[in-house]
């Protein structure tokens, strides 16, 4: 029997919120033990900690995008050498020559085929939190995939806001991705459309070359002639940024 989010909280009231976290990954964990979602951020560094000393079974997947930071890769080698590394069917530039298009806010085509293929009729176990974006405010601690059936998600650390995540970090002494200390307060793709245009500008002018690989696949786009005709890489990129064509 599946126990509500809301009612498996109040029976765990007076627990800390670790404990309460640790507890829900023991009362979802599946046969064949959990698909924990790495990606080198500091939510999945905290619930690979909790998966452990829950003591439950899981392997941890970290799903590639060909344009993660060079610091999460180096980061994820060093520290968790255990983690599979999951290479998608097409990268980033492939993706936008193949679709002739941007990712954006609303269009995140790039999620889709790059960071949620995997677990597909698993458990997976994730770090997501509401005080994330609005979008997740109405996730639930198990739920069932909306694209995939079958594929069940356990978010045990839902209600934590940022300062509960960095507390159990010191506590715990848990590694975690230099950017952090640079200013990075969430790790992404680089130039994700997710985050502001000052975000999506301070990593064109610190990774130049994964910048110049976005000109270059939008310019391949633009000869196809199936988009953006008349344009500029560098001009589709200005929009991309800015939200507007000057």
């Amino acid at each position: 029997m599946v126990i509500k989010s809301s009612s498996f909280q109040y029976d765990l009231f007076d627990k800390s919120f670790e404990d309460v976290a640790i507890s829900i990954i023991q009362q979802y964990e599946p046969p064949g033990g959990y698909y924990l979602a790495f990606s080198g951020g500091k939510d999945s560094v905290v619930i690979y900690d909790l998966a452990q000393r829950a003591g439950v079974k899981f392997t941890s997947y970290f799903s590639m995008t060909t344009v993660d930071p060079p610091e999460v890769h180096a980061f994820i080698r060093e520290h968790y050498p255990d983690v599979i590394w999951k290479k998608p069917k097409n990268g980033m530039f492939q993706l936008i020559r193949k679709k002739s298009m941007l990712p954006t806010r609303v269009i995140r085509f790039c999620c889709y085929y790059m960071k949620e293929i995997g677990g597909s009729g698993q458990t997976v176990l994730l770090g997501v939190r509401k005080s994330e974006s609005l979008n997740r405010r109405n996730r639930s601690i198990y739920e069932e995939s909306r694209r995939t059936k079958g594929k069940w998600f356990v978010n045990p650390i839902l209600d934590w806001t940022d300062d509960d995540v960095w507390t159990y970090i010191r506590k715990r002494k848990l590694p975690y991705c230099s950017l952090y200390d640079e200013g990075w307060k969430r790790l992404g793709c680089i130039m994700c459309p997710l985050q502001s245009k000052e975000g999506m500008l301070r990593d064109a002018k610190r990774w130049p070359k994964y910048y110049k690989a976005y000109v270059r696949a939008v310019n391949d786009v633009i000869k196809s002639g199936k988009r953006w005709t008349g344009m500029t890489g560098e001009e589709v990129i200005h929009w991309w940024i800015n939200g507007r064509y000057d």
